[in-house]
């Protein structure tokens, strides 16, 4: 009897994924561990690899949203006969994610509206609990909207999430009124679906704002760093540290002598860590994502530009595991490669604190009762006033910007 393929958990938190590609057709021979196909899920998009050999029966699910545990094929030898129960249960459900993931161009606005105007009230299960999918529960959840008040129009009236999706649209209040607009937009104009990731980033910053947070600033000679930079690059072309690196290794050192700001605040209680997981955020195709460099404070400055060379390398190619997402402590997000002189970065939950890192310029400072000219480099602080009060921020802060300035005392 042939195996099924079931969609995995790939992460704490996942309830579902979208199917964007098989990289394997029907009849296919695929050897354990191979790539089978491209998930798509709230943080990365990535391959999903076959946990057995065999060859590719039939794929019940081609393509679409799919809650974790079902099964979207089938695996085994050829001519091995195929659960006839399995695949018809999950005929529904596939028929489900491709009505959610269809492009427009396939369902016109107008179809799409009728639809949205006609569909029956939520339906209910003989239990009494309202038909709607993982993804469309969490959603309704994450945004306070009342499953019972929604129109599902997936199959046998199920919620899905554009349902939701459309339900907090209509909830949003009135917006004033405006001058009339011109007769017709611009016919040019680029239609860019969301993606899982553009959606949870959109999420995340939403709940991000919700935050009590504060901000302190301060200036960095860097001077010492960026000696200690050119003479690593020096001794070791092939490890090429960076400024980044830097300040990495020295956040992290930072983080355990202030182990107030290496801290996350909870309904319950205010966690502390005992290691610091520094994360670098990434501009990658698919969005921002943040990758992590777990117990830096245990790494070298070569161990550390060795793993943020590699975490950067595989956010932009789109192979980012989920494991290299999650833990994370603490946030650096770094502009100055742009020239950005200085900005403030919006914290990243549940982390209590984030450094936003500007461009290292030369600047007329005081020095020794005189003036010099010297490299600066600003640095913001956001800090979750939930978990960490103006006094020791402003103790972290004077312990980063020492430790730039001399990174002897940190390194």
């Amino acid at each position: 009897m042939a195996s099924e393929v079931i969609l995995p958990r790939l992460g704490q938190g996942m309830e579902a994924g979208t199917i964007v590609r098989w990289l394997k057709s029907e009849g296919d021979r695929v050897e354990k561990g191979e790539p089978l196909y491209e998930l798509d899920t709230d943080k990365v998009t990535q391959e999903v690899e076959a946990d057995a050999a065999g060859v590719l029966l039939k794929i019940v699910v081609p393509e679409g949203e799919v809650p974790v545990g079902r099964t979207v094929a089938f695996l085994g030898e050829e001519g091995e006969d195929i659960p006839s129960e399995a695949a018809a249960s999950d005929a529904g459900e596939t028929a489900e994610a491709a009505a959610a993931q269809s492009p427009p161009a396939e369902r016109p606005e107008r179809a799409e509206s009728r639809a949205a105007d006609t569909a029956p009230p939520a339906t209910r299960t003989n239990g009494g609990r309202i038909k709607a999918s993982p993804l469309a529960r969490r959603i309704a959840r994450e945004r306070g909207i009342d499953l019972a008040a929604l129109s599902g129009t997936g199959p046998e009236g199920r919620i899905v999430a554009e349902d939701v999706e459309r339900g907090a649209v209509s909830a949003a209040p009135a917006a004033p009124a405006r001058a009339a607009a011109p007769a017709a937009a611009p016919a040019e104009a680029e239609r860019i679906e969301l993606t899982s990731v553009r959606r949870t980033i959109a999420r995340r910053l939403t709940a991000a704002w919700q935050v009590p947070v504060f901000q302190l600033q301060a200036s960095a000679d860097m001077t010492r760093a960026n000696d200690l930079v050119a003479k690593l690059r020096e001794r070791d072309p092939d490890v090429r540290v960076t400024v980044t690196d830097v300040l990495t290794a020295v956040s992290a050192a930072a983080l355990l002598r202030h182990p107030e700001v290496n801290s996350q605040y909870t309904d319950e209680a205010i966690l502390r860590f005992p290691a610091a997981h520094v994360g670098i955020a990434v501009a990658a195709p698919q969005g921002l994502v943040v990758p992590v460099i777990h117990e830096a404070d245990r790494l070298r400055l070569a161990e550390i530009a060795a793993a943020r060379s590699d975490l950067v390398s595989r956010a932009r190619e789109g192979k980012l595991r989920p494991d290299d997402l999650e833990g994370g402590t603490f946030t650096i997000s770094n502009l100055g490669m742009y020239s950005v002189e200085r900005f403030t970065a919006v914290l990243n939950p549940p982390q209590a604190a984030i450094v936003a890192v500007g461009a290292t310029e030369d600047r007329v400072v005081p020095v020794d009762g005189g003036i010099a000219v010297r490299p600066m480099l600003t640095l913001v602080v956001t800090f979750d006033h939930r978990a960490v009060d103006g006094a020791p921020a402003a103790a972290f802060l004077q312990t980063l910007k020492e430790s730039l300035e001399d990174p002897g005392l940190a390194l």
